[in-house]
């Protein structure tokens, strides 16, 4: 069953997830969404040294992630028009979020299903953080297969198969900005964006589904690890 959601998470991918697709979407967009003055506004771009977070970080400035996030929502709750922006990924899609191995401490380590469950992760947290924090505006979005430092020393057979195809890192990055930059109050908060269009968090028929109180209990987790970090961290 894994195997025949990751093939159909790839075939997924092949229709949605690449240059091509992304520049047939792109003749829908409002280029005045993201044609605005930021000017004295504040953003804070995670993993802006390369790839789409460099790309991001660029678009924005042209214009004029749990711990981290939980620190930071006293400020943001202040702030008007706040926003938080997680890039997660395609992958989380094969994956249900699973609490009873967290830190993948248990049987054989798979970095991609690792990988993607944390994706899967960022999601429901998107959406619990929405749910409780009506003050900001929570967004989470896959930027698509792009062609990033990341994928070329992480997945190098992946790219050579598929870099013909990949999205550049500003196209990967395009949605990240229009969450970023668009009146949000036009959008539901916690939703899962692609191509600047809501999608679902699951494909059809798929076995991902969690119970609420799982989801719930994921908070309550993460909680409790994070103050365990903050208590072992120097300065804290």
């Amino acid at each position: 069953m894994s195997w025949c959601r990751s093939a159909v998470w790839f075939v997924k991918g092949l229709r949605e997830y690449t240059r091509t697709s992304y520049e047939s979407a792109s003749k829908h967009f409002n280029p005045a969404d993201v044609e605005v003055d930021v000017a004295g506004r504040s953003f804070l771009v995670t993993g802006a040294n390369s790839g789409i977070g460099k790309a991001t970080a660029k678009e924005i400035a042209r214009r004029g992630t749990y711990i981290l996030t939980t620190a930071l929502l006293p400020l943001l709750e202040k702030e008007a028009d706040a926003r938080v922006i997680t890039v997660s990924s395609g992958g989380m899609l094969v994956q249900k979020l699973n609490l009873s191995d967290l830190q993948s401490e248990n049987g054989t380590f798979d970095g991609t299903m690792v990988y993607a469950q944390n994706k899967r992760q960022q999601v429901v947290l998107t959406e619990q953080w929405a749910k409780a924090c009506r003050n900001i505006h929570f967004s989470v979005m896959h930027p698509g297969w792009a062609d990033t430092p990341a994928v070329r020393s992480s997945m190098p057979d992946f790219y050579q198969k598929m870099k013909n195809t990949l999205r550049t890192e500003a196209q990967g990055a395009d949605t990240v900005v229009w969450l970023a930059v668009f009146e949000a109050t036009k959008l539901l908060s916690g939703l899962f964006f692609q191509v600047r269009q809501p999608v679902p968090t699951h494909l059809p028929l798929a076995s991902t589904h969690s119970p609420p109180e799982d989801e719930e209990k994921l908070m309550e987790v993460l909680e409790e690890l994070s103050q365990k970090f903050k208590s072992t961290s120097p300065g804290t």
